[in-house]
């Protein structure tokens, strides 16, 4: 290949992984949907535990209500 036309063929490479990205989207939508899905499942739940069953698991009220207030998009 000719020094001139390597910058081409690096620009067809860099149009190969964008459509690569692009196609893997809708998987890493789904999936991210999914996650924050689980997430505000589990806070609600966890706030509405009973002191007994906060005690099983090591938490306290306090710490099971900051949890449960987070949104659903943080870790």
């Amino acid at each position: 290949m000719s020094r001139h036309a390597a910058p081409f063929a690096d620009a067809a490479a860099d149009r190969a992984s964008v459509g690569d990205g692009l196609r893997a989207l809708p998987t890493l939508v789904a999936a991210t949907l999914r996650r924050w899905s689980e997430r505000r499942r589990s806070r609600r739940a966890l706030a509405l535990l009973t002191p007994e069953l906060l005690r099983d698991i090591g938490l306290d009220r306090e710490a099971a209500l900051n949890e449960a207030k987070k949104p659903f998009w943080l870790r």
